[in-house]
């Protein structure tokens, strides 16, 4: 007991006295550290740790925003791109007041499943598929556009497809602005969504964030049937950069990313769209291979111009009149034409930052401060010559910080994870 005291004078030291929410927690963590058995590995120490602190520890989302299942969807892409979040719960309007949990909520609208929207709305309706709603041949209408977009590739000689009105004509149409909620929910990942209660653990957490790809976990309080706090990556990776000074952050944070296996993939495996592209061509790959982000590299180059995003998704519907002026809306034109529009607009947007890189020697701790301070998803690794080398993405940091015990879950993802190929989400 000596030596915990004096651990956590050392680090109340450090920090005088926690700084934050965050903090508190992580000098949770500090106490059971230091009471582990000696004889565990510093991983398995961290595991042991988070599986004895219950989600309702983790603090508060500063707000709770729901959509109600009857708003448009251009409500719902205001409301998301005004409070500067990825996704929010969905209520049915028709569920009674006394409505559990799981019959108050019909899903989570996300920017990817909007962006899926948008996708469906720029391909022709197979001659096999049921017959698609009559916005579609609308929205395909507006550029002539006469062959299947599907899963393909999009290439520079296909820019014409997303031409600067393209996205101006399909929000000012009836068909956008009668879109319910609702009626997409065919692109919702879960039916409502999975939660956690209070009392589970920061390791089923920690590991639903990172091993099983969810970007956001609800808890829900089974007494009135609703969300208490919704728990997302970058809300863990802040919660670590708060936690910098204590002995079980510093053992871990203090590797390079090289030591811990970061980045995941090879050059070659870097999923990117280049710079004379359409912009859709990134959104299609975001879908096609169900990830967040893509890099846009400059044409037959390997340096990296900047990146696109799922949450990117908002500018081509709040904002399509900045296109106008521009032939095609490729990758690069949509770079140039969104930072314009946020250096009028918006002029704290992680997207004014530019490319934010690193190299393999970088540490951990390095990395997850970066990440926080500038609000961003992904951070791409580079050589000594500015070509990328890699990607490290949220997930990738925090599935670095748990694993998974044994037969943790048991069957309960048996048959739901992964996800059939099929799956458009």
């Amino acid at each position: 007991m000596a030596s915990l005291q004096l651990r956590r004078e050392s680090s109340m030291d450090q920090q005088e006295s926690p700084r934050s929410p965050e903090a508190k927690l992580g000098m949770k963590v500090e106490d059971l550290w230091g009471v582990q058995e000696p004889k565990l590995s510093p991983n398995e120490k961290l595991n042991a740790c988070f599986e004895s602190i219950p989600v309702s520890a983790f603090p508060l989302a500063p707000q709770g925003i729901e959509i109600k299942s009857d708003a448009s969807l251009a409500e719902a892409v205001q409301i998301l791109a005004q409070n500067k979040i990825l996704s929010a719960p969905v209520v049915d309007v028709n569920a009674p007041e006394d409505a559990t949990w799981i019959d108050r909520y019909i899903g989570i609208v996300e920017f990817a499943g909007i962006a899926i929207w948008i996708l469906q709305q720029s391909e022709p309706p197979s001659p096999r598929s049921p017959s698609s709603p009559s916005g579609t041949y609308f929205a395909v209408s507006i550029n002539g556009m006469t062959s299947a977009v599907g899963l393909g590739t999009l290439g520079p000689e296909d820019a014409s497809i997303t031409s600067g009105d393209f996205f101006e004509a399909l929000t000012s149409s009836k068909f956008y602005k009668n879109t319910k909620v609702r009626d997409i929910s065919g692109t919702f990942r879960w039916a409502p969504f999975l939660a956690l209660q209070k009392s589970n653990s920061f390791l089923t957490m920690l590991l639903l964030l990172s091993k099983y790809k969810m970007k956001s976990v609800p808890v829900v309080d089974l007494g009135d049937g609703k969300i208490n706090n919704i728990i997302t990556q970058s809300a863990v990776i802040h919660m670590l950069a708060e936690c910098t000074g204590f002995h079980w952050f510093e053992s871990w944070g203090t590797k390079k990313l090289s030591e811990i296996g970061l980045p995941t993939m090879s050059p070659k495996e870097i999923i990117k769209v280049h710079e004379d592209q359409p912009v859709l061509q990134a959104f299609k790959l975001m879908r096609k291979n169900r990830i967040g982000g893509v890099p846009v590299v400059e044409s037959g180059g390997k340096k990296a111009i900047g990146n696109i995003s799922l949450r990117d998704v908002q500018f081509l519907l709040t904002a399509p009149e900045i296109y106008r002026d521009y032939r095609s809306i490729t990758a690069k034109n949509f770079l140039i034409a969104v930072k314009n529009y946020l250096e009028k607009h918006d002029k704290r947007s992680p997207m004014l930052s530019g490319t934010v890189t690193c190299k393999r020697d970088k540490t951990i701790k390095e990395l997850i401060q970066t990440l926080d301070s500038e609000k961003i998803h992904r951070m791409y690794v580079v050589d000594n010559y500015g070509n990328l080398e890699g990607v490290i993405t949220l997930r990738d940091i925090i599935s670095r910080l748990v694993h998974e015990p044994h037969g943790y879950f048991g069957d309960f993802f048996d048959g739901v994870l992964p996800l059939p190929e099929n799956c458009r989400v």
